[in-house]
């Protein structure tokens, strides 16, 4: 009676022979053995053609149908490095237009998408290993890959497509995650600001102002890369937080600021953003509720309804409120949008600190 292809795989994990089988072995005792319960006929060169020429190479199995190559197997030994065979195979795959490719030594198998874009190990969409992983697991991906009935429908290369966009999406969240959570320290982040504030007043039952929260994040962003520093001759690598270029504003205090070429002495930094204001509304008058427009994540920075705001003060001879509880570096980030929301150029503003 045939075997079933998780009954196979079971013995593959309880054998321990397999580790010294060499490359025959392999190939006859695992792959071939695999490919049969999957509904090839090894003993049929129309399905599995063994040493299949290309141009003046051979890869090991070339499964076909209707004297099309489908699917090409390059087959290892048992315990053999398979990250040095991964061009040779994509390039015959490449070569001769075929969409899914294989690399193996009968415990890995390597599962491709030769015609993707990108290097060899981006176009790998799924690795079998057959001593780690669950055998009911295993069975399903090989029939959901390599099964002769979907290779022949195709729908081994959909389900191949659909692995691969997931995977390529769960790297890229994966790759980003790391730079998001830097920016949002080192940008100070209205709403992560606002959030960590909220957090520790909850806490203790005291909130801080924004100015004390943005100083706490900017020293957790210096002791984090100071501790990633000391820790570079870890075994696993530590993702850096990425710092932002731009020159940072907390901590240090404003002398004056330079707009239009003319200069504004002041001694806070909520005073400049006030100062903006009245200068727009002197020049913009009838265009000055434009600055309604701008408003942060979970709230706006002007409003008419001053019980939208922290701290609200409103702009004189108007009846708009602007938020005053503010970060030295939201300060001059709003104060920078408003220009430009009114047409000035961030050139016509320059800031002085000490």
């Amino acid at each position: 009676m045939k075997r079933s292809l998780l009954e196979l795989v079971k013995e593959v994990q309880l054998n321990g022979r397999i580790f010294s089988y060499d490359e025959a072995a392999t190939k006859q005792g695992i792959i071939l053995s695999v490919l049969d319960c999957l509904g090839w006929d090894p003993f049929n060169i129309n399905e599995v053609y063994p040493e299949y020429t290309v141009g003046e190479k051979k890869v090991d199995y070339a499964l076909k149908h209707n004297d099309n190559n489908k699917v090409f197997i390059e087959a290892k030994k048992v315990g053999e490095d398979l990250e040095k065979h991964q061009e040779q195979l994509l390039n015959y795959s490449f070569q001769e237009g075929v969409k899914l490719a294989i690399l193996t030594n009968g415990i890995a198998w390597w599962f491709y998408l030769p015609l993707h874009e990108g290097s060899w190990e981006q176009r790998k969409f799924y690795t079998i290993e057959i001593q780690d992983q669950e055998a009911e697991e295993i069975a399903k991906k090989f029939l959901d890959f390599l099964s002769k009935k979907n290779i022949i429908s195709g729908k081994s290369v959909e389900n191949a497509e659909r692995v691969y966009t997931s995977k390529q999406k769960t790297d890229l969240i994966k790759k980003t995650l790391p730079e998001a959570w830097g920016k949002l320290l080192n940008e100070a982040d209205e709403s992560l600001i606002e959030l960590v504030a909220e957090t520790t007043e909850k806490l203790c039952g005291y909130k801080p102002d924004h100015i004390a929260v943005e100083d706490f994040l900017v020293s957790y962003v210096q002791a984090t890369s100071n501790t990633v520093s000391r820790k570079t001759k870890k075994r696993f690598p530590v993702t850096e937080i990425p710092s932002k270029k731009q020159e940072r504003y907390t901590g240090k205090t404003i002398v004056s600021f330079n707009f239009k070429g003319k200069e504004y002495k002041v001694e806070y930094w909520i005073e400049m953003l006030k100062k903006i204001c009245s200068i727009i509304l002197e020049f913009h008058r009838d265009k000055f509720e434009q600055i309604l427009k701008l408003k942060g994540r979970r709230r706006p920075y002007f409003t008419k309804d001053k019980n939208e705001l922290r701290v609200p003060s409103r702009i004189e001879t108007t009846d708009i409120y602007m938020e005053t509880n503010l970060s030295a570096n939201s300060i001059v980030k709003i104060t920078q949008n408003l220009i430009s929301l009114f047409g000035y150029d961030s050139e016509n503003l320059s800031i002085k600190i000490e």
